[in-house]
């Protein structure tokens, strides 16, 4: 145990103690009903209470307020959210808009999007983060390293909040062998405690561990927090190899936080349905489909009272469950997760890049491009489907952010679509390998 861990846990305690224990009191309510289960009532309860509120404060739901049945309600994806924004922010916030969190992502498939919430929200999330974590053994205040493309102006943080929360930034648009090794020395010069790693970064990290035989004895590593796309079982076996104790697998996305979290040993996902309410619906129709079957996970989100989300397409397809126990309270899990399961892309010098250097591009290109893919067809050729409005569009800052990240020497054809197809799996993906080497 660090000295720097007992410090920041010590001062959140009291600073939220002084506050009214608001923080620690959500964090434990959302543990417990995360172990113990949701009761019927209250999911009926915020489900009204959401329909309701949505209903009074927003003018894109004000057609269907009274309506109390969540299934009559639109299923929304991201691009129906971009198109609605204004009409979907409740009156309450419209003049503090300025005041508001950013969550913003692209997700895999490939849609610009930044969700506004409110300060409880945001709470929120960070509190089911931390319930997540302390239930496969986090320590609040543990030094953690969280891995992403972190870009300046967007997503970085400042020197005072990652000393004040603890947290290093640890970038990976490039995971070539010699990026690794300075990611690797990295962990170990910082005693990194915790990393919180996207599951694509996870398997080039943990292969790159393995094949170079790299000595982790003197790093302070005691948990593996694996986010984004699902964790193939290799490499959970692998990561398992390396360190001595499993990876905890977890889903979710920027735009909600946490749904869902494998919870010790088990080989499913819990989800959280305190703060929200699952639907599975069909890859072709809004109808549900049946408990085990294959389905587009829908989410509503209880708590953002600033940006409803009510049935939200997430984009992931599963199968999910739902378990009654002897107490009638009610358990959900996901037996199977399918998203995010883009296709691993090279830059020009063969060296993987992350799924999540095309996301973020997109984030910077929100509003002018609606969605877009790249396709690598050789080594250093790339395609960019591009759904965008080209009047307003300038292709060669486009091209010029690929090529940040893909290499110099990249040929990049740009092809304008209409709509960018959908894959098997029902999404459209932000990237897909096709060149022979690689396959």
């Amino acid at each position: 145990m660090q000295a720097g861990e007992i410090l920041r846990r010590t001062a959140f305690v009291t600073l939220d103690m002084l506050q009214g224990g608001k923080l620690d009191k959500i964090k434990k309510v959302n543990k417990r009903e995360i172990v113990e289960g949701v009761t019927k009532e209250y999911v009926d309860r915020r489900i009204g209470a959401l329909l309701d509120y949505a209903g009074k404060h927003s003018e894109y739901y004000r057609e269907l307020k009274g309506v109390e049945d969540i299934t009559r309600y639109p299923v929304m994806t991201k691009m129906e959210y971009n198109q609605n924004k204004d009409r979907i922010l409740c009156d309450t916030f419209q003049e503090k808009k300025d005041s508001l969190f950013r969550l913003s992502t692209s997700g895999s498939t490939g849609a610009p999007f930044t969700v506004l919430c409110d300060g409880d929200k945001m709470n929120r999330v960070n509190m089911n983060f931390i319930s997540f974590m302390e239930l496969n053994g986090f320590r609040m205040g543990m030094k953690r390293g969280e891995f992403r493309v972190w870009i300046p102006g967007k997503n970085v943080i400042s020197k005072w909040k990652s000393f004040k929360n603890n947290l290093i930034m640890i970038d990976i648009s490039n995971m070539g062998d010699e990026a690794l090794a300075a990611i690797c020395e990295k962990i170990r010069r910082e005693k990194i405690q915790v990393l919180v790693i996207y599951s694509s970064a996870l398997i080039v990290l943990a292969n790159y561990l393995k094949r170079k035989n790299v000595d982790i004895t003197k790093w302070d590593v005691e948990m593996v927090f694996a986010m984004g796309e699902a964790l193939p079982q290799p490499t959970y076996d692998l990561v398992k190899e390396i360190f001595g104790f499993s990876p905890v697998r977890s889903y979710g996305n920027n735009e909600n936080g946490f749904l869902a979290c494998q919870v010790g040993e088990e080989d499913r996902y819990t989800v959280d349905l305190y703060n929200f309410y699952i639907e599975m619906l069909s890859l072709d129709s809004d109808e549900p489909v049946k408990p085990g079957e294959l389905g587009r996970i829908v989410v509503t989100d209880f708590y953002n009272k600033a940006f409803p989300m009510i049935r939200y397409d997430t984009g992931d397809t599963g199968i999910y469950q739902e378990i009654i126990d002897e107490k009638g309270r009610i358990h959900g899990y996901f037996t199977e997760i399918y998203g995010r399961r883009g296709s691993m892309m090279y830059n020009c010098k063969g060296e993987p890049l992350s799924i999540h250097v095309f996301m973020n591009v997109l984030i910077n290109l929100e509003g002018v491009v609606h969605q877009a893919k790249c396709i690598q067809w050789e080594k250093k050729r790339y395609e960019l489907l591009l759904n965008a409005d080209r009047a307003r569009v300038d292709e060669a800052a486009v091209v010029a952010s690929y090529r940040k990240y893909l290499g110099g020497e990249a040929q990049i054809d740009v092809t304008y679509v209409d709509e960018i197809p959908i894959e098997a799996s029902g999404k459209r993906m932000v990237c897909e390998q096709k060149c022979p080497d690689y396959q």
